[in-house]
């Protein structure tokens, strides 16, 4: 038997981690028979261990041992082992020498040196007097080891040396970790370095330090995928934007994975679209959404982002979307060299960077496939090996999740746009009384679309409504309570009532809503709980008075004529859907070319400012001069607004108009029969003034039948109006509140058919409710000239 040493280094729980040739021509085991496992697996005796020896004794141990030959015989070793130490003292490992010659009763440290020459361990001693490195067989080799390039004099790696020099001047032992580049440009080394104090056995004085050198790169690059996992939940789905999540992919594996990667998608799932479930069995088109290179500007792209490409059915994209299954493939596959031949651009693509191996996995979630992402290596790295499959596989299902949560949101966002936009005015009614403006913006974030509105209501007598509101909350149920809301406020504007009483109508309709409302699944957000707030405006150009009411909502701001601008100050009543509380009115005289702006709070409020300055920057915004409403409008959402705004806006601009006295005719009248001849007469000379006299006729017999019921049910003063505008309108108001209304008349019935004939005459007619009693009025058509 050979009775040369024999060298093996054992990790503190009795595992083998490093076996020398020695060791195996001694005991006639291979380094892979025996690393990794058991030391004590060895011996002669399994389960047993050498006399005095415990892996946690931090000190020098000598003994002797039986163990077992790969041949079945025992066989006696002296063995002699050296701890490597931590900062505490404890054991950390042992590189263990042995030798077949037992007889002598000192240990032979000829065998040591030469254990440590023929180790398969790199392994070093520094002495601390000259300074110099003793590296033996393994350490001093050209590749495979560390030491020649941290022992280097113009590349020393400065951090190992300090090392050393720390573990001789503190007499410590110490664990090094040392990183270089691989082969592959996606991969490092990595060696994990055992350095301890060497001491000469006479004086205890440190004399060197020995080191230890282990290749840990596969658990190095272990964990570097376990980080890029991690960092793949934290960094892959932050956006609920298709494009962007599939970006996000490509940026996390570029180039820590790859040299080049592309994702494209199914052109449904850009849309928003629900895919067809199942894998893609025939020639694909997809488009392109992102991809990413470790060279700058991405210039290995075969395919622009935004545009489509077909993969044949043999091609690697095409497989794996077939089958559900990644693809690992190579210019060693016939698919893969066909499916880049036949594309001019992709082939010099592969040329020009020497792409040699690529994975292709499916973008799957679901059960849904919603496209493919390729992940190519270039010339300077390794081609793909199978964890590599897994680990992309592993990204791609999270960047899959990421995307469809995007897609699935994509589209409920634009049904729920689709729903507000049909909810608000497609465009203003004409009328007289203001000139208009709007924008409505929806939100830019991921907040859901909200329950923002405005509206411009035509009124009786040349009259509009002016509304602004806001729905507490975001989503389809906010959308879906400010389409009732507006069109509560519509039918409560039809019925003319004053801005004071239709918010009390309208707080109602909210507090019924708020607990009647059975039809809103609980779990949707904000079910049963309605909140809402509205400003609602009343302008007659007659009197050129705009009375105003709030439900919690901001006040609007006024451009005089004369260039003043300022806050109105209303009287805020509570928002909607807190019943009890009452509403207060407030009036306005306002000079013609007045200049009033309705907003929503999304408008003036933002993270970074208060209300208040929000305020101060409308008013300087209205107060600049713009050749017209619509440039205003667009000069307001510019100096109030960043480009993509937290909150949804609408913006209502309202410049007054005024009817003048050349337009506008009024009598008092008697509570006289006798006055109903005179009253039909003045209206007739009126017309003529104005060069309707076509129009005499009708207004006569309207005239005639609003007087007469006006004296036979009101009661004084009556009074009696005509307007010219758009159209012709005729006014009989009195001081009763009894509004009259239609009804069926007999056939021997004496009265009863007056305001049929007036309905039937005119183009529309209604009553109006007063602070003094009621008005009624009948609309009709200006004859063509």
């Amino acid at each position: 038997m050979d009775t040369g040493a024999a060298t093996a280094t054992i990790s503190p729980r009795g595992t083998v981690t490093g076996w020398s040739e020695g060791a195996r021509r001694l005991l006639g085991y291979r380094a892979s028979d025996v690393v990794g496992h058991s030391a004590a697996g060895l011996l002669a005796v399994e389960g047993s261990r050498p006399a005095g020896f415990t892996r946690t004794d931090s000190r020098e141990w000598s003994g002797t041992a039986a163990f077992r030959h790969q041949d079945g015989r025992r066989v006696e070793l002296a063995l002699h082992s050296y701890p490597s130490l931590d900062g505490d003292e404890k054991a950390q490992g042992f590189v263990v020498t042995a030798t077949a010659d037992t007889s002598e009763p000192g240990y032979d440290r000829r065998m040591v040196e030469w254990a440590c020459a023929q180790s398969s361990v790199a392994m070093s001693t520094f002495t601390t007097r000259s300074r110099h490195w003793r590296p033996n067989t393994v350490a001093s080799a050209d590749t495979g080891s560390p030491y020649p390039d941290v022992l280097d004099g113009e590349g020393a790696d400065e951090g190992f040396l300090r090392f050393v020099d720390q573990v001789a001047q503190d007499a410590e032992p110490m664990r090094y970790e040392r990183f270089a580049p691989g082969t592959s440009s996606s991969r490092q080394h990595a060696w994990i370095i055992e350095m301890w104090p060497v001491r000469d056995p006479s004086t205890g004085r440190v004399c060197g330090v020995g080191t230890a050198a282990f290749d840990s790169s596969d658990q190095h690059w272990a964990r570097q995928r376990l980080a890029l996992l991690n960092e793949a939940g934290a960094c892959i789905g932050t956006t609920l934007n298709v494009e962007r999540t599939a970006q996000e992919l490509a940026d996390l594996a570029v180039p820590r994975l790859a040299d080049f990667v592309s994702v494209d998608l199914l052109d449904s799932v850009t849309r928003g679209e629900e895919p067809v479930p199942g894998p893609v069995d025939a020639a694909v088109v997809l488009r392109r959404v992102a991809h990413q290179s470790a060279a700058e500007g991405v210039p290995e792209a075969a395919v622009h982002l935004g545009h489509v490409d077909t993969y044949p059915a043999f091609s690697p994209p095409a497989r794996c979307l077939a089958t559900g299954r990644p693809v690992l493939s190579g210019t060693d596959d016939p698919d893969f060299v066909q499916w880049i031949t036949r594309h001019e651009a992709r082939s010099a693509s592969v040329r020009a960077y020497g792409f040699h191996s690529i994975m292709a996995v499916p973008l799957l979630a679901r059960g849904i496939t919603l496209g493919v992402a390729v992940f190519a290596r270039g010339s300077s790295s390794d081609a793909f090996e199978q964890d590599d499959l897994l680990l992309a596989e592993e990204l791609a299902g999270r960047a899959a999740v990421g995307i469809d949560n995007a897609r699935r949101y994509t589209r409920e966002h634009a049904n729920a746009l689709a729903l507000q936009r049909s909810l608000l005015p497609h465009g203003l009614p004409r009328q007289a009384a203001v000139e208009v403006a709007y924008r409505y913006l929806p939100a830019g974030t991921g907040a859901g679309v909200g329950g923002d509105w405005f509206d411009v209501v035509p009124l009786s007598g040349t009259r509009v409504a002016l509304v602004v509101g806001d729905v507490v909350g975001h989503g389809l149920h906010a959308s879906a309570t400010m389409g009732r809301l507006r069109t509560a406020v519509r039918t409560l504007a039809d019925v003319d009532l004053p801005p004071d009483e239709l918010l009390t109508h309208l707080d109602d309709l909210v507090t019924h809503l708020t607990y009647d409302d059975e039809s809103i699944p609980e779990e949707m957000p904000s079910a049963g709980e309605i909140g809402a707030t509205c400003l609602y405006a009343v302008y007659d150009p007659v009197s050129r008075v705009c009375t105003l009411a709030s439900a919690g909502h901001p006040p609007p701001v006024v451009l005089y004529p004369d260039g003043t601008v300022s806050v109105v100050k209303l009287s805020p009543g509570p928002l909607l859907g807190v019943g009890g509380l009452p509403f207060e009115a407030t009036e306005l005289e306002l000079p013609e070319g007045t200049l009033l702006a309705f907003y929503t709070d999304g408008l003036i409020e933002a993270r970074d400012h208060d209300i208040g300055l929000g305020l101060d920057r409308l008013c300087e915004s209205l107060g600049s001069p713009t050749p017209s409403l619509e440039v205003t409008c667009d000069a307001v959402l510019k100096a109030l607004l960043p480009d993509s705004p937290d909150d949804d806006v609408a913006l209502l601009l309202a410049r007054t108009r005024a009817l003048h006295t050349d337009q506008v005719a009024a009598w008092s009248l008697p509570s006289d029969p006798a006055i109903v001849a005179d009253a039909r007469a003045q209206a007739s000379r009126q017309l003529a003034l104005w060069g309707l006299q076509e129009a005499a006729f009708v207004t006569e017999l309207v005239v005639s039948e609003l007087v007469t019921n006006a004296i036979r049910y009101g009661a004084v003063p009556i009074g009696l109006r005509l307007i010219r505008d758009r159209t012709l309108i005729c006014e009989v108001s009195d001081a009763s509140s009894t509004a009259p209304h239609l009804r069926r008349a007999r056939t021997y019935d004496e009265g009863g058919r007056g305001l049929h004939m007036v309905a039937q005459l005119t183009q529309g007619w209604g009553t109006r409710q007063t602070p003094t009693g009621k008005t009624i009025w009948a609309e009709q058509p200006l004859p063509v000239s």
